[in-house]
Order: C-alpha cells, then structure tokens, then sequence
C-alpha cells in the first residue's frame, strides 16, 4: 500500500526552485572537499516524532492527519513501517533511529512487549534488505511508562532496574540483528527532584554499573556499534545526570568509561543546559567524544524541549564548522530528532520539514567548508594565542616554569597590552561567508 502516493520522489532542482517538494542546496551527489554531502551529512529520519507522533500537547488532543491513523495495535505498528519505509526512498533518507515502544506496543508483560518487538523487527529487517536506508541508532524508552517513575538505572527499586536491564539488552540484540550503527543511551528520568530523599552516590554508582554490564554484554554479543550518551538538562527531573556534555565527562571518567561512549548531541537539549548548539559540540570534539548529533532546534521564548526542525543557518554554519572539525561523524549522523508544529497537521509537512532541514544544513557545510578552507577563524585564534608560541608563554605551556620564575617576569612589565576580540568582524564575516553562498 502506498502511504504517500501524492509525492514523487525528491529531487535536487537547485536554488532557482520554486517546487517546495525539492532539494535547492541538498544536492547528495555534490562534492564539499572530497567527500560528498551524502557522505558528511549523513541524515537520518526520527521515528517517534515522524510516524508515532500524533500532535498532542498540554492542551489539546492529537490532530496529525496521517493515513495509516485507521489501524490500530499490531497492524498500526506493521502499517507504520511500511509508510516509514516509503518516506525514507522517496525523501532519499540513508538512515531512521527508533525507541523500543516507537516501533511496537508495549504489552502486559514484558514476555509480550518482546514478542511484539520481534514481529516489528522482522518486518524492518525485510524492507532493510530492500532499502538503500539503514538504522543509525536505536534505543530504549525507560521513561514513558509509570513503572519509570524513579527513574531506571538510577531508580531506588532493584524491580525497575533489572526491568530496564533487561530492556536494554532486547534493544541490544535488536541493534546487532538489524546491523545499527550505533546504540543510544537518554536518561529521560535518570536524575532527582530533590535530595530529601535521595542516595545520589548510591543512584550514580548503579547507573555506571548499568553501562558497564551494556559493554560487556555488547562485547559478548558481537554488537561493534558505537554507544552514545544524549545529554539533556531539567527535562523531566529538575537535576539530571547528564546535565550537559562536560557533566557527561566526568561521569565517565570518574567511571572508567570514556573509552567506551561518545555523546549523541542535541541542539535544544544544548539550549536548555544554558549552552550554545555549537558550545556542546566543541566540548565533545575537543575531548574526542563527539559521535553523534540529533538536529533540531529550540524556541528563545520558551523554557522547554520544543523539537523544532533546524533551519536557523547561522547556528547550522556553526555546528557543521565544529563536525568538519571533528573529522565528520563517523559512525554518527545527523538526525531528525524534531517533528512538525501542532498546526502543520497534514501528512505533506512531514516532506517539507524534513526538506527545510537538509537543505538548512547543506548550507550550513558549504559555508563551514568554505570557512575552514579560508583558514578565516583558524588564523585569527591562531594570532590571538600567538603569545603562547616563544617566550613566557611557551614554557606556560611546556609545563617547564612555576610561579617564581612568573612572578619574576611579571614585575618585570612595564605594560600588558591586549589585543581586540573582534567578535562583531568575525560574525559580519560569517554573514558575508553565508550570503555569499545563498546567491
């Protein structure tokens, strides 16, 4: 059955389109240095928000038109592949990510909820033999249901613990059988509301042991997929572990665990902690911990996670400078975790946000390309600290001074001069760099 029979598949027409159903600066073919945007980008479709979300808010009801709506249960969720699958082709789609309940209802028991997922899984195993698309990354949904009202890893219960253990090690058997690229850890309620009644030593220590035991029974397995951790602040505890990529960090370390994860980073979570979008992606990529990047973008005037799709260019321009940085992704990608707004309720929007949002970030490289090719940041940080590279400054950095041999210098001066930051020249230069590449 067709699910999108309306829409042909999209092409690239180039800046000069009119046609709203068509790539204008997302050419997958094209060459940004040698690699194409295909290759970098590496987009991926968000299943929760894209074929599960009905449009439901605080307020209102859900109010998605969506054709496969009319099934329910189990045929719900077989119609929701089949329409997944054909909205991967026809948008061009190398990859989709899934929570465990996006793909298959839960069922009474957790003897049921597994097998509910196999058939699910046997029915995306099929069209991936077909499909050019592949699974970035999947995970588990430990913080939806009552039972994960504590928490899950860090619940006070030993019940939810070994529950979501086993969770877990279902969606890892799952991601080795459909061959995933990665393997994501949010801790939607993995934190607390207020220490009266809170172990935090006893809550922290079980977490680690919780990634612990998921390395090594991924070891066990043969699952080489690499494992991420999603940072998210205030949502929906008000103290939650991994806060931010920095808290994230010393978590790991304090663990022994920074050789195993990476950080799947997202901009409204980045938002949320207080940070810039490209803020998180440095802190990962300076510590050689970005592996990932969920694409969306939040609302200025609200104070919660609003999941919209990325079009703010400025802020694209700068996350893709930090990617190219990194090297790209690697086993990462760039995926949609965003849907469309309560008001974009027709099935069409799902084809023109993602659209938006592709052709926003193959801006964003091109312009980030061309940044890095110019050296026009490099050279001026480069000159900035160039006090660092003879004299005082150098033996600062070679460890081979000490606060005697500083003090000596320092009274030595007769000025300290400093020179401009010059932010607002290189942001105009930024502007120019992306006006330049919209003509």
């Amino acid at each position: 059955m067709a699910y999108f029979k309306d829409i042909s598949n999209i092409q690239y027409e180039g800046p000069q389109s009119n046609n709203g159903l068509a790539f204008k600066y997302y050419n997958p073919q094209e060459k940004v240095g040698d690699k194409t945007m295909e290759e970098i980008l590496r987009f991926g479709v968000a299943y929760w928000h894209t074929f599960t979300y009905e449009g439901g808010d605080p307020f209102g009801a859900g109010n998605m038109q969506r054709s496969w709506n009319h099934y329910t249960d189990m045929d719900l969720a077989k119609a929701r592949v089949e329409a997944s699958f054909e909205f991967y082709e026809k948008l061009n789609a190398p990859f989709f990510c899934f929570h465990d309940v996006d793909i298959a209802p839960e069922g009474l028991t957790l003897a049921e909820t597994y097998k509910n997922l196999d058939i699910i899984v046997d029915e995306i195993e099929r069209h991936l033999a077909t499909s050019k698309t592949k699974l970035l990354w999947n995970t588990a949904n430990m913080f939806s249901h009552p039972r994960f009202v504590h928490g899950a890893a860090t619940s006070p219960n030993a019940d939810v613990f070994a529950y979501s253990a086993a969770k877990v090690k279902k969606g890892l058997e799952i991601a080795k059988r459909l061959n995933a690229e990665n393997y994501v850890f949010w801790g939607g309620r993995e934190g607390y509301e207020t220490l009266l009644n809170t172990n935090m030593k006893l809550e922290q220590d079980n977490l680690a042991r919780f990634f612990h035991m998921a390395v090594d029974y991924a070891k066990e397995i043969g699952f080489e997929g690499q494992f991420l951790i999603e940072p998210k602040p205030k949502e929906p505890t008000k103290h939650q572990y991994d806060f931010d990529v920095a808290t994230g960090i010393a978590f790991l370390r304090t663990y022994g665990l920074e050789d195993k994860f990476k950080f799947n980073i997202e901009a409204n979570h980045a938002t949320l902690a207080g940070h810039t979008f490209e803020h998180e992606l440095h802190t990962a990529r300076i510590h050689g911990m970005l592996g990932s990047v969920d694409a969306n973008q939040g609302d200025t005037l609200l104070g919660w996670d609003t999941d919209e799709f990325p079009t703010d260019l400025y802020t694209n321009t700068l996350a893709m400078y930090e990617i190219l940085k990194n090297g790209g992704l690697g086993k990462g990608g760039l995926n949609f975790d965003a849907k469309v707004r309560r008001g974009s309720f027709e099935q069409d929007d799902l084809f023109y946000a993602h659209i938006a949002g592709m052709d926003s970030f193959a801006i964003g490289l091109k312009v980030a390309h061309q940044l890095l090719e110019d050296r026009v940041l490099e050279d001026f940080v480069d000159r900035r600290y160039d006090s660092y590279n003879s004299g005082i400054g150098q033996k600062i950095v070679a460890g081979t001074t000490n606060f005697k041999e500083l003090e000596e210098y320092a009274l030595g001066l007769t000025e300290i001069k400093n020179t401009s930051g010059r932010t607002e020249k290189l942001k105009m230069i930024i502007n120019q760099y992306l006006i330049n590449t919209l003509k």
